[in-house]
C-alpha cells in the first residue's frame, strides 16, 4: 500500500490510455522536476536540488551521495556504475562510465582453487581479492564537471548530513542486515556499524555513520583526491591487501572515468537507447524487445502462458549470446551490429517453438553479420546468486533526463567495510567469469562484464521514459519486461513496474514473482519450463516518464524497496513493506517432475484407497495432455474431478514411483 502521496494512480482502475504510452489516467503531473528512487531521504535529496535550481545531473549527483548514507548495502563511494544523460540543448545522449577496474595484479586464475576449480561464490566475493578499484566518486564528480551546473562541495551537504544526525533503518534494510549478518562480522568493521554489541539493527533504530560523515566532509574539503591519491585511499588499500587482495596506491591513482556511447535501436517505432559494453545490459535488452518484436504480444496478454513462453525463450537465445560475446569493449572486439542485426534476430527467432521449450540454446554467430569470420565462442553460465544494486531515475524542468544504476555489487558487497571511513567496498572482480579463457576472464585494468541496464526510450527523436533496476543478470529481464508492459500491453508506469515479473537465463529454471494465475505456470511447465517452487522478488525499478503531449512528468517506484516518486511541485509518494505472500496449505502429497514439484494446492491433491489423484484438469494441463484422453479414469469428488497421476503419467510416457510413506509421486521423462 502506498503511505503517503497525491497519486496511487488508480492501480485498481481498469486505465485508459491517452497518446503517450505509460501515462497514468487523471494523476497530477509535475512540471518543474521529478525523482524516482528506492528510498525517501534520497528522493527529499533529489527534489530539494531541483527546486534549488540544480539541472538532473547535480540531483542525480546528490541523490548517488545520500544513497551511499541511507542505502550502504547497495552502492557508495565503494562501488561503480553507468549515469545515462540526455542533454535538452545539445539533443544528445551520453554515458559516464565509472565501473570499477581490475588491479594491475589481478590474474585470471585467481578465482581457482589448488585443484584448478572455481571457488565457491560464498567464499570468493567475501575477501580483498574481489574488490576492484572503485568510481563511483569520480564518475560523479565527472559528470558534474561536464554536464552539471553545481560543484561536489555543494551537493555534499545532505549526504554528511544524513550520515551525521542519522537515519531511520527501514523494514528493507533491516532484512539485509539480518541477512548478511555473519558477512557483515567476518572483517569485524563493519559488524560493529551494522550489528552493534553483535545484535543486528532492526527496523525503526537510528543509524549513525560518524567515520562515513568524516570521508563525505574529507572529500567536501579535497575533492576525489582524498580517495584517488590521499589518506581515505591509503586506508582502502591497506584493508583490501589485510583481507588477501593486492590493490595498491598506484591502482587508485590510475584509475579512469570513460564517456561512452550507448546502444540503441527500434522496438515498434520507439528508439531504445541503453548501455553498452563493458555491460551487458543494452545490447541483451536490445535482442529481447527485437526477438519479441515478431509476436502479436498484444493479443495474447503481458500475463499469458503464450506470452511468458516466448519471453523467456526469447531471454535463453539473447543471454546465451551474452555469456559468449560481452564483455570489456576495450579488451575485446563485441559484435555490437550483429547481435542486433535484423536477419540475425529473424535467424535466432526461428529457434523458439510455440508449444515447448528449446532444451539445447547455444550462442549463435553474429559476428557474420557485421562480415567478419565465425569466432568460436566460449559460452559461460552466471551461476552466481541475484545480486543487488540500485537505480534512480531523474527529470528536471529544463527536460534534461539521468538513468543512473549504481552498485557495490552484493549486498553490503564483500562484506569489507574502510576502518575508520566507514564505507563498504564492492566485489565487483567476481563479475569476472571465475574461469579462465572467455572474453570476460579477469584481466588487469579490465572492467568486469554488468548487467546494469540504465536505459531511455524516445517517441519521435523525443526522450520521455528513464527506466532501470538493479538485480544482477535480472536486471535486463526486469528493463526489457517494463518497457514491454509500457509499449506493448499499454500499461501506466506504476501498474508497468507492479506487473508480476519471471527471470530465466538458460533452460529450464525460472524464478517468477507472486501474481501469476497457477494454470498459466502449469502450463508453461507442461511445455518443459521448470518454475521455482515459490515465488520472489525480482528487481526493483525505478522511472520517469514525461508526456510530450502535456509537458507533464510522472514517476514509477517498485514497492521491493522503499521506493519513492517526489516531484518538485506535484506527485509524491513512498511504498510501505507489502504483505508477504500467504504460505500455501501443505497437501497430502507432492508431485515432482523430473524432481521437480508442482504447485498443485491442497485442495487439488485427493489420496484414493491409497492412491494419489490430482484435480483433473490441473493435471493435464501440467502435463500438457487431453481431458478426452483420460475421462474413463475420472472420480468425482465435492462436484470436481480427479485423475490418478499414476495411470495418467504412465499412459504418457513417464515413469512413475509412489513413494508412499514420503508422500511424493516422481515422474521421470527423458
Amino acid at each position: 500500500m502506498l503511505i503517503s502521496g497525491v497519486a496511487a494512480f488508480l492501480l485498481l482502475a481498469t486505465p485508459v490510455h491517452g497518446k503517450m504510452p505509460g501515462i497514468p489516467k487523471e494523476t497530477t503531473g509535475a512540471t518543474k522536476g521529478i525523482v524516482a528512487v528506492s528510498h525517501p531521504a534520497a528522493a527529499q535529496v533529489g527534489k530539494d536540488i531541483l527546486q534549488q535550481g540544480g539541472n538532473a545531473v547535480d540531483a542525480a549527483a546528490g541523490i548517488q551521495l545520500a544513497l551511499a548514507v541511507v542505502e550502504p548495502q547497495m552502492s557508495g563511494i565503494g562501488g561503480g556504475g553507468f549515469m545515462m544523460i540526455y542533454l535538452k540543448d545539445k539533443q544528445k545522449i551520453t554515458v559516464i562510465d565509472s565501473r570499477e577496474m581490475a588491479p594491475r595484479k589481478a590474474d585470471p586464475k585467481m578465482f581457482l582453487d589448488a585443484a584448478g576449480k572455481p571457488v565457491p561464490f560464498e567464499q570468493r566475493h567475501t575477501n580483498g581479492k574481489a574488490v576492484g578499484v572503485p568510481g563511483t566518486l569520480l564518475g560523479v564528480e565527472t559528470a558534474l564537471k561536464q554536464y552539471g551546473t553545481k560543484k561536489l562541495a555543494e551537493i555534499i551537504d545532505p549526504a554528511i548530513e544524513l550520515a551525521e544526525t542519522g537515519v531511520t533503518v527501514n523494514w528493507i534494510t533491516a532484512k539485509h542486515i539480518k541477512d548478511s549478518e555473519d558477512k557483515l562480522k567476518k572483517h569485524k568493521t563493519a559488524g560493529e556499524v551494522f550489528a552493534p554489541g553483535g545484535k543486528p539493527l532492526e527496523e525503526g533504530a537510528l543509524l549513525v555513520q560518524p567515520d562515513l560523515a568524516k570521508t563525505l566532509k574529507l572529500i567536501k574539503e579535497k575533492g576525489p583526491d582524498a580517495l584517488y591519491r590521499g589518506e581515505i585511499g591509503a586506508a582502502l588499500v591497506k584493508e583490501v591487501q589485510r583481507t588477501g587482495g593486492a590493490m595498491t596506491l598506484e591502482d587508485l591513482k590510475h584509475y579512469v572515468v570513460k564517456e561512452r556511447e550507448p546502444v540503441r535501436d527500434t522496438f515498434r517505432g520507439y528508439e531504445v537507447v541503453s548501455m553498452g559494453p563493458p555491460s551487458s545490459g543494452g545490447l541483451t535488452l536490445l535482442q529481447i524487445l527485437k526477438l519479441m518484436e515478431g509476436y502479436d504480444n498484444k493479443q495474447d496478454g503481458p500475463l499469458s502462458a503464450a506470452y511468458l513462453h516466448r519471453l523467456i525463450e526469447a531471454n535463453h537465445l539473447a543471454y546465451a549470446d551474452r555469456a559468449a560475446y560481452m564483455a570489456d569493449e576495450d579488451f575485446y572486439p563485441v559484435p555490437k551490429k550483429g547481435l542486433i542485426d535484423k536477419e540475425y534476430i529473424n535467424e535466432r527467432r526461428k529457434l523458439i517453438q510455440p508449444d515447448r521449450v528449446n532444451t539445447d540454446v547455444k550462442a549463435g554467430d553474429p559476428w557474420q553479420y557485421e562480415g567478419k569470420k565465425a569466432v568460436q565462442a566460449l559460452s559461460l553460465t552466471d551461476v552466481t546468486p541475484v545480486k543487488q544494486t540500485t537505480h534512480f531515475s531523474v527529470m528536471d524542468k529544463w527536460g534534461n533526463l539521468v538513468s543512473y544504476t549504481t552498485t557495490i555489487e552484493d549486498v553490503f558487497g564483500s562484506g569489507i567495510m574502510v576502518p575508520g571511513y566507514g564505507f563498504m567496498l564492492n566485489n565487483e572482480l567476481t563479475d569476472f567469469d571465475a574461469a579462465p579463457g572467455g572474453v570476460n576472464q579477469v584481466e588487469p585494468g579490465k572492467r568486469p562484464r554488468s548487467s546494469m541496464t540504465p536505459t531511455i526510450v524516445l517517441k519521435d527523436g523525443q526522450p520521455f521514459m528513464a527506466v532501470g533496476s538493479p538485480g544482477g543478470s535480472t536486471i535486463i529481464a526486469s528493463v526489457s519486461q517494463t518497457i514491454l508492459n509500457v509499449l506493448e500491453h499499454e500499461m501506466p508506469i506504476q501498474e508497468a513496474i507492479l506487473s508480476p515479473r519471471i527471470f530465466s537465463s538458460t533452460y529450464p529454471i525460472v524464478s517468477w514473482e507472486d501474481g501469476i494465475e497457477q494454470d498459466v505456470v502449469l502450463k508453461l511447465m507442461g511445455m518443459g519450463h521448470v518454475f521455482r517452487e515459490q515465488p520472489e522478488n525480482i528487481g526493483n525499478v525505478q522511472a520517469v516518464i514525461y508526456d510530450l503531449e502535456n509537458g507533464k512528468m510522472y514517476g514509477g517506484a517498485d514497492n521491493t524497496r522503499e521506493g519513492t516518486v517526489l516531484g518538485v511541485d506535484a506527485v509524491a509518494f513512498s511504498w510501505a513493506e507489502p504483505a508477504a505472500p500467504k504460505a500455501a496449505e501443505k497437501g497430502a502429497f507432492v508431485v515432482q517432475v523430473n524432481g521437480h514439484p508442482y504447485p498443485f494446492t491442497a485442495n487439488q491433491l485427493l489420496l484414493w484407497n491409497g492412491e494419489p489423484y490430482v484435480q483433473a484438469d490441473k493435471l493435464l494441463l501440467g502435463l500438457n495432455a487431453r481431458q478426452a484422453s483420460f475421462s474413463a479414469d475420472e472420480i468425482k469428488r465435492d462436484g470436481r474431478l480427479f485423475l490418478p497421476v499414476k495411470r495418467v503419467a504412465e499412459a504418457l510416457g513417464y515413469t512413475v514411483t509412489w513413494k508412499a510413506r514420503e508422500a511424493v509421486v516422481s515422474l521421470q521423462k527423458p
